[in-house]
């Protein structure tokens, strides 16, 4: 089962992205910032970080790069409603997908899936 690490500071909008991924068969730890999604990214293993960029304390861009550094392995995803912040996130961290507010969950779905399926493909190279 893929393992997906979600950071998102809006309590509503992190119910409602669990919520949908654990529908479609993830398991999926949710957090309300970057602080706390930090040390779970040492700790534990997962697939993708799926990170709000714009978030309090430590920001998606900077948790992302510290993703990076501690499990490189971990795909990131970032949501934003900020199309400025979303190049600078895509110029930090050039291999994460950027999901623009508002978007459908099934278009969230879609996309975890298929990054999970070019992994699985990869995989069996």
């Amino acid at each position: 089962m893929f393992r997906i690490l979600l950071a998102e500071d809006e309590q509503v909008m992190r119910k409602y992205l669990a919520r949908a991924l654990e529908r479609s068969g993830y398991e999926v730890v949710a957090v309300d910032s970057g602080t706390a999604a930090a040390p779970l990214l040492e700790a534990d293993r997962f697939d993708l970080l799926l990170t709000d960029i714009i978030m309090p304390e430590m920001d998606g861009i900077q948790l992302a790069q510290y993703c990076n550094m501690v499990s490189p392995t971990t795909d990131v995803i970032f949501i934003t409603g900020f199309s400025g912040v979303a190049l600078r996130a895509g110029a930090s961290i050039p291999n994460a997908k950027i999901l623009a507010k508002p978007f459908h969950l099934k278009d969230l779905v879609l996309e975890v899936e298929r990054l999970f399926a070019k992994e699985s493909c990869d995989e069996l190279k």
